[in-house]
């Protein structure tokens, strides 16, 4: 078990200021269309979308179509708005991708889950591990669970937090391992989530991978779905 808590703080003021600017996250889908269109087509495997805290489905609809197009079978989470509710969550999420790989033959599913989304993945990959083949996490906040958000508070009056404590038992269930590849597309500028807790220190197999965007905007910003796209593609069989 990794003995130190990592370290990790909120986002600065500045940052969350800046997440005025999710529509120059939208802006980059256009620019990098050329690039987009040209990434390299999916193998049809599952790939299940999780939506951030106080997000639905439809939050993750644009992407979702984009891996359509790249020929991927596209699921949502089928829960409708995420509030919070993690260790139900991870039930639940858990329970679909079984729902999914008996429907497709024992194929495992690949997850890929916003902010809070992402926690669910996680822990849902670490407790059903036969049901899912990867995870990616757009801003999660990996480290002190809602401690280094700016809704840090809020959270813990709602869930009766203490935060010092929950950051602890997240560092336990961290430190058992994820045996499935995982990647953390993470931005120093994020608003929400500290970004040094979107930092997987825990996985030796892990991926971190910093990209410029707000929180809101990562799940539709061009370099993330290009990652996204050449990640796929990498853990793909030749087709």
């Amino acid at each position: 078990m990794q003995q130190q808590l990592p370290y990790a703080r909120p986002p600065s003021k500045l940052s969350t200021l800046m997440e005025l600017r999710v529509p120059l996250d939208w802006a980059s889908l256009l620019y990098r269309a050329p690039q987009l269109a040209a990434a390299p087509k999916g193998d049809g495997r599952p790939v299940m979308l999780i939506p951030g805290y106080g997000a639905d489905e439809t939050s993750m609809q644009p992407l979702g179509r984009y891996l359509k197009y790249l020929q991927y079978d596209v699921y949502d989470w089928a829960q409708g708005r995420n509030r919070g509710d993690v260790e139900g969550d991870i039930q639940r999420v858990g329970q679909r991708v079984a729902e999914i790989h008996d429907a497709r033959n024992g194929e495992a599913v690949t997850l890929i889950g916003w902010s809070l989304g992402g926690v669910s993945a996680r822990e849902a990959a670490r407790l059903f591990e036969v049901y899912v083949k990867e995870v990616i996490t757009l801003g999660t906040p990996i480290i002190g669970g809602p401690k280094y958000t700016v809704v840090a508070k809020r959270f813990a009056e709602s869930a009766k937090l203490n935060l010092d404590e929950f950051e602890k038992e997240v560092h336990a269930r961290n430190s058992i391992g994820i045996k499935q590849p995982v990647t953390s597309i993470y931005s120093k500028g994020d608003g929400v989530v500290g970004w040094r807790a979107s930092i997987d220190t825990y996985n030796p197999q892990a991926r971190n991978i910093a990209v410029n965007s707000s929180h809101f905007g990562l799940g539709a910003n061009g370099k993330v779905w290009h990652l996204i796209a050449e990640i796929l593609a990498e853990s793909s069989p030749e087709v």
